[in-house]
């Protein structure tokens, strides 16, 4: 699926919005429609004729937890990730609640598969409860994405949590973050024993401020997702 309706302040200078926007109208094109939101159940079963085990981002232009994508569509989806299970997926919203509700119901008595990572999208402290909602979910690999860092976040529950990625926003109008916005979440996670990805300062482009923190990059990542399962169980 592709397309979104914005719904925080994260979502303000969305890429994928502006990406498709630029397209809308244009005949034949697969944003004709722009960023309307759009299911594309031919992609569905991609996965399955991908042989090699590769990291797959869910719904990178969209959220599968939006609240007008049908339940049904939701269940195809978890149902292709559960059956490629040589891949490894990432699925990221900012619809925690829902994801939490649908995770909780599917999977009662085990938890998410641990090849199948559950994240929340976080900009600033007034959003915490998203944490609190993926905590939660029964999922056996959670993951918390601080991006883009447009205001301070304060403390954190990260228990439960096995990763968490920081960075700032890029683009057109992209919002400064602040250094000591970045140092407190890598204190925290440090304290936490939780993996800390610094993934780029932002600014016109991506690549604009780097990824350096302190002299350095910060390249944590889950540790070994897959036993993630035994420990959840």
């Amino acid at each position: 699926m592709t397309g979104c309706t914005k719904i925080s302040s994260g979502c303000d200078n969305c890429y994928a919005a502006r990406f498709s926007e630029r397209f809308r109208g244009v005949p034949d094109h697969p944003f004709e429609s722009g960023f309307d939101l759009t299911l594309r159940p031919r992609r569905l079963e991609q996965p399955l004729q991908w042989r090699r085990p590769r990291m797959i981002f869910v719904n990178s232009m969209s959220d599968l937890f939006h609240k007008d994508v049908p339940t049904s569509f939701v269940d195809r989806v978890f149902d292709t990730m559960e059956r490629a299970d040589w891949h490894e997926f990432q699925i990221l919203t900012k619809r925690s609640s829902l994801m939490r509700d649908y995770v909780n119901a599917r999977y009662v008595s085990r938890p998410v598969p641990p090849h199948i990572w559950l994240g929340v999208s976080v900009e600033d402290g007034t959003k915490k409860s998203r944490v609190a909602h993926l905590r939660n979910t029964n999922a056996s690999v959670r993951f918390l994405s601080v991006e883009p860092l447009i205001g301070p976040i304060g403390t954190l529950d990260l228990s439960g949590l096995h990763w968490v990625i920081v960075g700032g926003e890029s683009g057109p109008g992209a919002r400064p973050m602040e250094k000591v916005w970045v140092v407190d979440l890598q204190v925290q996670c440090a304290k936490a024993d939780v993996p800390f990805f610094f993934k780029q300062w932002g600014g016109r482009s991506p690549k604009t401020g780097g990824r350096l923190l302190d002299g350095r990059e910060h390249n944590g990542w889950p540790r070994n997702a897959r036993a993630a399962m035994s420990a959840a169980v």
